[in-house]
């Protein structure tokens, strides 16, 4: 699964844009597919605007890929508007569902559930809030939407839309780590990470948590 399918027509490059803030994200609560769905907060919207800016700047983009999730969604509708493009749903970007642990802190998860949360951060198969999605599963789910991504868009940029699980996930593939390192990387809000895929499907990461756009002027 780490290997992607080879690239015949040349190098792929996936963009990964994490969505913007709402209004769980400086009280860094947990806020997967299973919670309210919340939308982009007046920062969120910013930070898409800024993302929108320097994406244009940065070279062509042939695509723009999106989970379903509202705040992924409103994120991407407004990079696309910057970019005249559409904006594609894929299901296999949607965040992970953490069950009860939605909307609490990793802080209260730690204090509520300790034994759940060692168990969780131990293994990717470990079920988040008794109910959730492992992160085996969002590696499986995740690796399928990059294959259809490399085969429809190949040799183009395609900018993913997505959240920090199935993000940090996509990188975690593509640099062949092991599952521990979903916890070692920080993917801020409206952060830009990329990686290209050679014709002979070997993966290399060309930027990893870029945030410079964000205090950049408008």
């Amino acid at each position: 699964m780490n290997r992607a399918p080879a690239a015949r027509g040349g190098s792929t490059t996936l963009v990964l844009l994490r969505h913007g803030e709402t209004a769980l994200t400086p009280e860094k609560r947990i806020s997967g597919s299973g919670g309210s769905d919340p939308a982009l907060s007046e920062t969120g919207l910013r930070q898409a605007e800024a993302a929108g800016r320097v994406l244009v700047t940065r070279g062509p983009v042939q695509a723009v890929v999106s989970s379903p999730l509202r705040r992924a969604r409103q994120t991407a509708e407004v990079v696309a508007r910057r970019l005249g493009l559409e904006v594609h749903i894929d299901g296999g970007l949607t965040e992970a569902d953490f069950g009860a642990w939605e909307g609490l802190t990793f802080a209260e998860v730690r204090e509520r559930h300790p034994v759940e949360m060692a168990a969780w951060l131990a293994s990717a198969k470990a079920v988040p809030g008794r109910t959730g999605e492992t992160f085996a599963s969002v590696a499986r789910r995740a690796a399928l939407s990059r294959d259809r991504l490399l085969a429809r868009y190949e040799g183009e940029t395609v900018l993913v839309v997505s959240h920090v699980g199935v993000l940090r996930t996509l990188l975690r593939l593509a640099l062949g780590a092991p599952p521990a390192t979903l916890f070692r990387m920080e993917l801020s809000a409206a952060s830009l990470s990329a990686v290209s895929y050679s014709g002979d499907g070997a993966a290399s990461v060309r930027l990893l948590n870029d945030t410079s756009h964000l205090t950049e002027p408008p």
